[in-house]
């Protein structure tokens, strides 16, 4: 029988120590072994239907792994597009809620709508800042900069209180921190960070017709949107897909065909399972940074750590084999299914030179 180990050594060989999921994951080996097969297919000038199927199995798997029914999943490319969908639907005047610094794809399609009121305050104060005037809540579930979990009980129940919408951007989080989504209006993710896929993927979650889809109006659909979608390829499409798939943007099949091989290791894996493997790195690293002097952001039960003052040394690092990020001055740290304990100690003995 197969152990967590063992199925994450059979995919991974680094050549580094690599602690940048937060900028990118590492593409499994079998992941690579698909995306061969798609360009070949391309190559060899064979039927694509398998790759058509690749984004169905997708979107099917990425629905499991938030505890959504399939037919909530969009798939896309970006999270700004869908973002950009929410704008669109809000009423002038609307007041948007959003996190101080988050992500730029998060918020800044809501700031291009002249005619909204976007207001920002610290993650920590969110929940309490949703008013009776707030229309929709606008949060990363983790903080790109430091790793900070937003506080999506809280939010959730005070964003329902005043009669307002969730919206999460789960990039961050999706693959290694479970997350229902069911209990939110709407939830985008990209799949090349923890999700460690290709560039090119993102999925959104969002109302179903019995909500009617939220109140969005599908701005960007082609063929693909359409509930026939071969036979939506000429004209106007005619009937748009009766689930959320009306807000699919034509797919980057090659990604997709990537994507695939990698959920399937998360599903087989557990996201619980990668949880308290990256949590517990996190945490070790934590403790060797106050043994060193060092305080991060506080962020507790984040796979994420960012330490202040040390991004300088993000260069030097990389020099060493090490591969971090400098965010805003501070060394950001991300610790996914493929580290251990060994990559934690390596980068803190090296900081400790």
């Amino acid at each position: 029988m197969e152990t967590f180990e063992s199925l994450v050594r059979a995919e991974f060989a680094p050549e580094n120590t690599y602690l940048n999921t937060a900028s990118n994951g590492l593409l499994p080996a079998r992941t690579v072994t698909a995306l061969h097969r798609a360009v070949r297919l391309r190559a060899e000038g064979r039927p694509l239907g398998s790759l058509y199927e690749d984004v169905e199995a997708v979107r099917a798997s990425f629905a499991r792994l938030t505890g959504v029914p399939v037919e909530r999943v969009a798939t896309g490319s970006s999270v700004a597009e869908y973002g950009a969908l929410i704008a669109a639907s809000l009423p002038a005047g609307a007041e948007v809620l959003t996190a101080e610094a988050d992500f730029s794809s998060l918020v800044n399609p809501f700031h291009m709508r002249a005619d909204l009121t976007v207001r920002a305050v610290p993650l920590e104060k969110l929940a309490d800042s949703v008013r009776p005037g707030t229309a929709l809540v606008a949060v990363s579930v983790a903080q790109s900069a430091d790793g900070r979990l937003a506080d999506l009980a809280a939010v959730r129940e005070a964003a329902r209180a005043h009669g307002a919408r969730v919206y999460l951007d789960a990039s961050q989080s999706a693959g290694w921190l479970p997350v229902d989504a069911d209990a939110y209006d709407f939830l985008a993710a990209v799949g090349f960070k923890w999700l460690m896929g290709p560039h090119g993927a993102a999925f959104f979650v969002a109302p179903d017709a019995t909500r009617e889809f939220g109140g969005l109006t599908p701005l960007l659909a082609g063929w693909s949107a359409g509930e026939k979608p071969w036979d939506s390829c000429y004209g106007p499409v005619t009937e748009l897909a009766r689930a959320v798939r009306r807000f699919d943007v034509s797919p980057a099949l090659f990604s997709y065909a990537g994507l695939r091989a990698s959920l399937e290791l998360i599903e087989e894996l557990g996201v619980d399972a990668v949880h308290a493997h990256d949590v517990a790195l996190a945490e070790r690293f934590r403790k060797g940074l106050d043994a060193l002097g060092h305080e991060p952001i506080a962020a507790p039960g984040s796979a994420i750590v960012s330490v202040p003052g040390l991004g300088h040394r993000q260069s030097r690092l990389s020099e060493a084999g090490i591969e971090v990020s400098d965010r805003a001055g501070n060394l950001r740290a991300a610790f996914h299914l493929y580290n251990t304990a060994a990559d934690v100690d390596r980068l803190l003995d090296v900081l400790a030179r």
